[in-house]
């Protein structure tokens, strides 16, 4: 797969070249882009460490009624 290069004029061409780029891609792959992005940015926010998520609830806890 080849990536081209494009000159944009302004800013505001290239956020319009940029949005329907992503509109002419299909929706998982969007998704994908943005789990992924979320992923990086969290990697960065905690210098690295990646936490796993519980499955479930730890304890249930019932309230006295």
């Amino acid at each position: 797969m080849y990536q081209t290069a494009k000159i944009c004029n302004s800013h505001k061409e290239m956020k319009a070249d940029e949005y329907r780029y992503w509109q002419s891609r299909p929706v998982w792959e969007r998704m994908d882009a943005v789990s992924a992005l979320t992923t990086v940015l969290y990697e960065m926010k905690t210098g690295g460490a990646i936490v796993q998520r519980l499955e479930g609830p730890l304890v249930v806890l019932r309230r006295p009624s």
